[in-house]
């Protein structure tokens, strides 16, 4: 996770987490309505699932990334948006009906197209918005 602020005070790590939650929402959200067979059932979904994927993000996708390293090596990193396909259907799992992640060749996709903007919003809004302070 990128945190852009100097200063570490909470106030700003606040405002920084709770933009980069909107950023990955809206990216989520793009992504359902570009993609088929992912499936959100609405802007709040879209918020929790934004939530459970940085959480997991934190937690579990270190594990995941080490697990699966030597397929990783050996594929030449072509294996890793997999890792973020992981992420996606364990969010799956955990929310249930309202948002879906369906097959395993499509979310592929769908997790390098999530990864490029949330780089690319990340870099252009959050950057800028806590920098400025």
């Amino acid at each position: 996770m990128l945190v852009y602020t100097e200063n570490k005070d909470s106030k700003w790590l606040i405002i920084e987490l709770g933009l980069k939650l909107l950023i990955n929402a809206l990216v989520l959200l793009m992504a359902a309505s570009i993609f088929k067979g992912f499936f959100i059932g609405g802007f709040l979904y879209a918020i929790i699932g934004a939530f459970i994927i940085m959480i997991l993000d934190m937690t579990i996708k270190p594990v995941i990334k080490i697990l699966t390293l030597p397929i990783t090596v050996y594929t030449l990193g072509l294996f890793y948006p997999f890792v973020n396909v992981i992420i996606l259907k364990i969010t799956s799992l955990i929310i249930g009906s309202n948002f879906v992640v369906e097959g395993w060749i499509v979310p592929f996709f769908i997790s390098i197209f999530i990864s490029f903007m949330n780089l690319i919003l990340d870099i252009t809004i959050t950057k800028q918005i806590v920098r400025s302070k």
